[in-house]
Parts: C-alpha cells; sequence; structure tokens
C-alpha cells in the first residue's frame, strides 16, 4: 500500500476543517489520486405528492385507515364542557337568568344597522370590530359587598359582549362581506379574551360562545372557518369537538388554493400546540388530522420554511417519542400510531429538503429517533419509505450522515429492511443509496456494514432479483425496467465502496457469486442504456483487482475481464474508458492479460491516451504502459509507437501542476530504457536525440526552486513541495541515465 494510501486509511473522513474555504497540504494530499476510489451518483427522485390525502396507493385496507374526505356540519359538534379544565365545580352563584338563548334571539331585522339605532343605541358599538377589545379587567374575588358588586357588574358586561355577539352572528348571512365582517369579529374577540386572560377554560360563557362559534361553520367559508377554528382551540377544546377542528382544518388545507389563508393566519401554531400537548392515547385521531394537514402544508415552498422557522423538526421529535410507547404491536393505539407516523415522516421528508433543516435534524437526535421508528415499524412499508426519503437527502451531507453512521445498529436494521423489503424498489434504491453514502465517507462504516449479520447474501440476493428482472425483459415497461437498474447502481456502489477497506477487500474478491455477477452484467449490458452501471462495475472490479492474493477470484479471470473491459474502452463515454485503463493497469501485472493487449493492439490506444487534455487519462494509461514495459517484447512494441516521446509531452505538460503523475511518467520511461530491462540484456530503446529531449524537460524539475515557481498561494506551495518530495523526485533520483545531473543539485 502507497504512502498516500496509508495516510488515507488513518485520516478520519469526518473531520471538518475549522476554516471550509481552505484545506491544509496534508488534506489535500489525502484526496490525491488513489487506486481505490469510491463512487458518487445521482439521488433517487422522488416525485411530488400532488394528491393531497392522508394515504396514497398503500398496503393499507381501506377499512384500516381514516378517511381523507368527509363533511362535516355544526350538527357535528357536541355541547361544550364549559366547567374549568381541572374538573373542579365551582360553586353556584346567585341565579340570575340569561336574558337571551341562541335558541331564543328574536327574529334579528334585515338590516344589521337598524340594531344601531333606538334603545340599543348605546349597545351598538358592539357590533364595531374594534369594541370588542372593550372588555372592562377582570376583578380578583375578594370578600365584601363593594367587589361582590364589580365582579357581578362585570358578569353583566361579559353577557352583553357574547349576546351581541351572536346577534350579529346569526344577522350577517352567508354574503362575501358578512364573512369579511365576522372575520374581524373573530379577530378582534380573540384579541379582547386574550387580552383579559379568558382564553382556555376560564370563560363564564364558554359553552355559549362556542355553541355560537359551531354555528358559523355552516356558512361554509375556508377563511371564517380557520378563524373560528383557531379561537376554538384557543378554548381548549377536547374530545369530538377537537377531533371535528382538526378535521375542519384538514379539509381546509386539502386545496391548495386555501394555502395562502394558512400563511395568513396563525393557525399553524395552533396546530403545534395540540401536538405539543395532546395525549396520543386520548386524542390519536385528532392528532392524525393535525399531523396530515402539516403535511399538506409542508408541500407549499412558502409553507415549508414557515413550519421550520416554527420548530415544525423539534415537535416532530417530540410527538415521535411520545409515540414510541404506542408501538408494541398489541398496543390498543398501534394502529393509530402507524397512520400518525406516515404523516409525520412524510412532513419530515419534506422538511428534509431544506438546507437550513440539517443542523435541526442533527440537534434535535431526530435521525435515533426515526431509526427507533423503523425498528418498530419494520413491516410498514409507508413508514419505511417515508424515512427513507429523509435518511437518502440527508445522509448526503457530512454532519448528517455522521449522525446517522454512529447511530448504533443502523446497518444491521437496514439489512433486515432490505430483506423484507426486497420487492418494493422505492425503498431498497433509497436504503442502498444512503448505504452508499455512508460507506463513502467512513473506513468504519464500510466494516461496519460488511459485519452486519447476513450483509452479504442479502445484497448478493438484491442483485440476483434485480438483475433477473432487468435482464429477462428489459423492453417489459410494468417490470420497472429503468428503476431495476436504478436498484443495481446503487448496489454495486455500495459494493464498490465497501471493498476500499483492506479487511473487506480481499474477501470480496474472492467472493465467487460477486465476481460472477458483475462478470455477467459487463457481458449482458450495452453502454446505450445502462452507462451509469457498467462504469461502476468497472471502478468495482478495479478495486477488487487491487488486491493480489492468491484467492482473488478477479486475478484468476483477469483475462476474462479484460475481454468484457473492452467494449468500456472503446465506447464513446470517457468514463467508461477511464475505468476500463483503471482496471487494466491492475490486471496487466499478469503477462497473460499483457499479451492479451498487445494482440490486440490495445497499447496502440494506450499510448493514444497520452494525447489526452485529461491528467487523470494520461494518469491512468501511464499505469498500463508501466507494466507493459516489463516486458521486453512488449518494450520494442511501445517504442515503435513513439511511446517516449508522447511521455516526454506528458511531462512537459502536466509536471509542474500533478507531481503524482510525473512521478509515474519517470517510471514508465525507465522501465522503457535498456537500463529498465538490463537483467534481460535487452537492447537500449531511447536513442541519443530522445535522451537529450527528456532531460531537457526533466532538469528544471530537479531543483526546488525551478519546481515550484508555477504555483502561488502558500497552501497550493506546501501541497506541490510534498508531492515533489514524495511523489516525483525520489523516481526521478533512481533513473540511472540522469546520475551525472545529480552532483550538481543537493538532496531533499
Amino acid at each position: 500500500m502507497s504512502s498516500l494510501e496509508r495516510k488515507r486509511e488513518k485520516h478520519s473522513p469526518f473531520t471538518l476543517n475549522p476554516d471550509p474555504r481552505r484545506k491544509t497540504s496534508a488534506e489535500i494530499v489525502t484526496e490525491a489520486r488513489h487506486s481505490l476510489r469510491t463512487l458518487r451518483t445521482q439521488r433517487p427522485f422522488t416525485p411530488r405528492d400532488n394528491h393531497r390525502q392522508l394515504f396514497g396507493e398503500t398496503s393499507r385496507t381501506q377499512d384500516s385507515r381514516p378517511p381523507s374526505t368527509f363533511s362535516l356540519y355544526a350538527r357535528n359538534f357536541e355541547a361544550p364542557d364549559s366547567r374549568p379544565g381541572s374538573g373542579t365545580r365551582l360553586s353556584p352563584l346567585e341565579h340570575d337568568p340569561d336574558p337571551v338563548s341562541p335558541m331564543a334571539l328574536p327574529k334579528p331585522p334585515s338590516d344589521p344597522l337598524e340594531l344601531k339605532r333606538g334603545a340599543v343605541g348605546a349597545r351598538a358599538r358592539l357590533f364595531r370590530a374594534g369594541s370588542l377589545t372593550a372588555l372592562p379587567p377582570v376583578a380578583r374575588p375578594t370578600e365584601g359587598k363593594e367587589r361582590w358588586r364589580e365582579r357581578k357588574e362585570m358578569k353583566s358586561e361579559e353577557k352583553e359582549v357574547y349576546i351581541f355577539f351572536l346577534i350579529m352572528c346569526l344577522s350577517s348571512g352567508g354574503s362575501e362581506d358578512a364573512v369579511e365582517r365576522l372575520c374581524d369579529a373573530c379577530d378582534c374577540l380573540h384579541g379582547a379574551l386574550a387580552e383579559q386572560g379568558m382564553l382556555g377554560r376560564r370563560c363564564r360563557k364558554r359553552a355559549w360562545l362556542l355553541r355560537a362559534l359551531f354555528c358559523l361553520i355552516d356558512l361554509n367559508s375556508a377563511q371564517l372557518n380557520l378563524q373560528l377554528a383557531k379561537l376554538t382551540l384557543e378554548l381548549n377544546v377536547s374530545g369530538k369537538n377537537l377531533l371535528n377542528i382538526c378535521k375542519l382544518i384538514f379539509k381546509i388545507s386539502r386545496s391548495e388554493s386555501n394555502d395562502i389563508l394558512f400563511q395568513n393566519n396563525s393557525i399553524i401554531d395552533s396546530l403545534l400546540c395540540v401536538l405539543r400537548c395532546e395525549d396520543v392515547c386520548v386524542s390519536g385521531e385528532a392528532v392524525l388530522y393535525c399531523v396530515g394537514t402539516l403535511k399538506f402544508l409542508s408541500g407549499n415552498s412558502a409553507l415549508l420554511r414557515l413550519l421550520l422557522a416554527k420548530d415544525c423538526v423539534g415537535v416532530a421529535t417530540l410527538l415521535i417519542q411520545k409515540l414510541h410507547p404506542l408501538s408494541q404491536p398489541d398496543h390498543t393505539q398501534f394502529t393509530i400510531g402507524g397512520h400518525i407516523h406516515v404523516q409525520l415522516t412524510a412532513t419530515l421528508r419534506n422538511l428534509a429538503d431544506l438546507p437550513e433543516s440539517r443542523p435541526l435534524f442533527v440537534s434535535h437526535g431526530t435521525l435515533a429517533e426515526l431509526c427507533l421508528v423503523l425498528r418498530h415499524h419494520h413491516g410498514d412499508q409507508d413508514i419505511c419509505t417515508n424515512i427513507a426519503r429523509v435518511f437518502s437527502k440527508l445522509s448526503s451531507y457530512s454532519e448528517c450522515c455522521l449522525v446517522l453512521a454512529q447511530t448504533p445498529g443502523c446497518y444491521t436494521l437496514f439489512i433486515e429492511l432490505l430483506s423484507k423489503h426486497q420487492w418494493k424498489q422505492d425503498l431498497v434504491v433509497r436504503l442502498l443509496f444512503t448505504l452508499g453514502n455512508l460507506t463513502s465517507r467512513s473506513s468504519e462504516a464500510r466494516k461496519h456494514l460488511f459485519t452486519a449479520e447476513g450483509c452479504m447474501s442479502v445484497l448478493l440476493g438484491l442483485y440476483h432479483t434485480y438483475h433477473g428482472r432487468d435482464t429477462c425483459n428489459p423492453c417489459t415497461p410494468f417490470l420497472g425496467w429503468w428503476e431495476n437498474k436504478d436498484v443495481l447502481v446503487k448496489l454495486v456502489r455500495v459494493l464498490a465502496n465497501m471493498s476500499i477497506h483492506p479487511a473487506v477487500g480481499p474477501t470480496l474478491a474472492a467472493n465467487t457469486d460477486l465476481i460472477h455477477y458483475l462478470l455477467n452484467t459487463l457481458e449482458l449490458r450495452s453502454m446505450q442504456e445502462s452507462e451509469e452501471l457498467l462504469v461502476n462495475v468497472a471502478a468495482t472490479i478495479n478495486n477488487l483487482s487491487f488486491y493480489q492474493e492468491d484467492s482473488s477470484v478477479v486475478r484468476d479471470r483477469g483475462l476474462t475481464v479484460a475481454k468484457l473491459l473492452l467494449k468500456l474502452l472503446l465506447s464513446s463515454s470517457i468514463d467508461g474508458m477511464l475505468e476500463a485503463t483503471r482496471v487494466f493497469g491492475n490486471l496487466t501485472q499478469s503477462r497473460e492479460v499483457c499479451d492479451f493487449i498487445i494482440q490486440n493492439n490495445v497499447h496502440q490506444f494506450m499510448v493514444t491516451l497520452l494525447d489526452s487534455k485529461s491528467p487523470e487519462v494520461c494518469f491512468s494509461a501511464c499505469g498500463v504502459l508501466t507494466n507493459l514495459a516489463l516486458n521486453p517484447p512488449s518494450r520494442t512494441t511501445l517504442t515503435q509507437e513513439g511511446a517516449h516521446t508522447k511521455l516526454a509531452d506528458c511531462l512537459r505538460d502536466f509536471g509542474p501542476v500533478d507531481w503524482q503523475l510525473a512521478g509515474l511518467v519517470c517510471q514508465t520511461l525507465w522501465n522503457l530504457t535498456e537500463e529498465g530491462g538490463m537483467e534481460t540484456g535487452a537492447p537500449s530503446t531511447m536513442n541519443n536525440q530522445e535522451r537529450e529531449a527528456l532531460l531537457e524537460v526533466l532538469t528544471p524539475y530537479l531543483n526546488e526552486e525551478d519546481a515550484l515557481q508555477w504555483t502561488s498561494g502558500d497552501d497550493m506551495r506546501d501541497f506541490h513541495r510534498l508531492c515533489w518530495e514524495l511523489e516525483f523526485l525520489p523516481v526521478a533520483k533512481s533513473h540511472s541515465m540522469l546520475l551525472p545531473l545529480f552532483s550538481y543539485y543537493p538532496s531533499h
């Protein structure tokens, strides 16, 4: 293993640079080119839910889930309980019959303004929106006639407010203008009650007021109903009334055209308060519709940010914790708890789209809580899929990936879910994408996943399942051919990332079934239809071919691999050609593969690649040529192809900016010269003119001041000096034809 590879293994993949704008030389070196590489891929596409309903096309049977559509009228509400929330009954006051009740009110005049004239003129001010805030202050109950009289006059004034509020409500009709006035009246009444501390269950005429509010629901105005719902929730309704109010809000939220009403109303605060305070065992169905509303609203980008600002992530996490006791299958509320989790995890799925949400998911411990939900509801495909979508989004970012990677038992959990839901493609692909993210960042994650019980059995089973479905009849649309291919792309990426670990890679390279599936994929797929998959397969084979143990199946079947890689090498895909070249760099340690390359003129292609403008392509081509040049007949063939000249040009073009490449070019040139093959007695392959041209290029590279004059900035200069000292200078000094030059330059 090279020095850079050893440093990479020691480097912590999750260590964050205190200054993200600048990297140290050591950090840059650890990210330098190396043989074993992780793979990247796009996150699975999450379709937008265009239909607002509690449940989509899911595994839940229709008779076991609450409805998304229903009718709701004033008659559905119960007569409210006006006693204080403590349940303590108050001592009866002196009998003072109400002068008016909602059922005994006289028929109001056709023109509400007539109420402002005549005997009620003094009270007509109560019709104006602002007048409802003119409640006198609440007097504390004290001893003495004076205080008792004041308290009684307060009670009288309070009745007047409610009476005239009722008269106004019943006389307003259903016109648009009347609805606006009623909304203003509800707003002002809420303000007056809040100012006097009369919200909750502390209103003496709470029952009366609630009945009046419930009656207005039949006006069927979304704007008014939201105002009524907020006021009703502030009056602390419970039981059936709480359920119906939550249903009412849910019904309004089903229409996207009503989203603007939620932006202009603080009803979201009331909904979040319900989630914080309500007992899910008592009010489970009300909580369900409450969370369902938040799920719908989170589909609106403006409301999504509003929910995040109101700490919806924290409230959701708290609710998850409250739901844990319900998660035992024999719990009477297990089913409703599952329904709530579906809505809750869908809301979190939407919140995870916002970059600002990531620190909240971390600070609230939401990821660990979601893993616990997966354990409790591992058989619920809806919940598992929603959480998998959350993980697939957040695991793309270092801070979230670190938290998830350190969650105890997460790898075993994911493997169990993949086994249980292997036919649910959208779940499988997201779990694999998440595992790919974890294993791309952490050596520990690679080992933990590999050692998870049943890991390779499940992964190879998935490969067999989806590779078979994909190749049996790729033209059949209903098999989800493209989705199958995406599963394989993510699966192969996981295998490639795991193989980087030095304790895992040799075992995978010796796995006959795995190598069979990889080679079979190369054989049966075309670059036109499966480019990303074939590139990932080639990268996986490259990682596995790094291990040259006797047990390696890749090494044993090297010639077969070389033949299959020709279609990638000769394709129009730059990525495919590059990955195939990298694999040939490892396979050409075998004489059999070297002979195959020469016989099929692959060496000509490698020499041509030295003209590439890409340092990465030149580096990979040099890797192949270095191994080919060890064989005298191949050395002569490469010389005839002009390899010396192209290598010198490559050194001139890329040396000052890529000392790793410069060092490899020198190694290739060394192998091509007579000195490199002295043990075989082969003739020289470089003439004097070529030597002089090469020395002209190398001379300034051997002096530190000249070699580093092209770099600017302290960080980059330190990095290039380190690469120059470690990767280039030792190789260049070992070249025997350069020995006369070294007496003129000090050692470094």
